[in-house]
């Protein structure tokens, strides 16, 4: 067992854990946030999202002592127009993925907002116009297995607005 730092939502805490611990397990199981979702455990659903230092991660494949004093943010820790948007927009179902999408979108707008191109922009010397097919891309990490994918995009649009 070892001893981890980690500064979840604006709070520090010392964690006692395997070295082999994801920083999912150690969010929901060791410190009791459970808003951040254990989906496929392999990285490719995206219902684990958080975000470390402003940038997204799925925590499924992070080792929570890679993120010692690092900046961590799960749904309980965000306050974001997204959250009020996906709810008009009913970009949620069952709301599994919910915590994951938000999280991912609050980075991807950012992105977005820093010029970093995706794999559908046209022009990379040039800032991307945030198109639909724009968020669907920067999204795709994100599986909603409700369908509910309409809503998220005109979530994003309108907070992108």
């Amino acid at each position: 067992m070892v001893e981890v730092r980690l500064n979840v939502n604006g709070t520090a805490a010392a964690v006692e854990l395997e070295p082999r611990v994801s920083l999912l397990d150690a969010l929901r199981e060791r410190m009791g946030l459970t808003g951040t979702k254990k989906g496929c455990n392999q990285g490719a659903c995206g219902a684990c999202t958080v975000l470390v230092d402003g940038r997204r991660i799925v925590s499924c494949l992070a080792l929570a002592v890679q993120y010692e004093d690092r900046e961590i943010t799960t749904i309980e820790g965000v306050d974001h127009p997204l959250q009020q948007a996906f709810v008009t927009h009913d970009g949620f179902q069952c709301g599994y993925c919910t915590s994951g999408q938000i999280c991912s979108a609050i980075a991807m707008l950012d992105e977005h907002k820093e010029g970093t191109a995706s794999a559908v922009t046209e022009h990379v010397d040039e800032a991307p116009e945030l198109t639909e097919d724009e968020i669907r891309e920067r999204m795709s990490g994100n599986i909603c297995r409700c369908g509910a994918y309409n809503g998220i995009v005109d979530a994003i649009e309108e907070v992108a607005g």
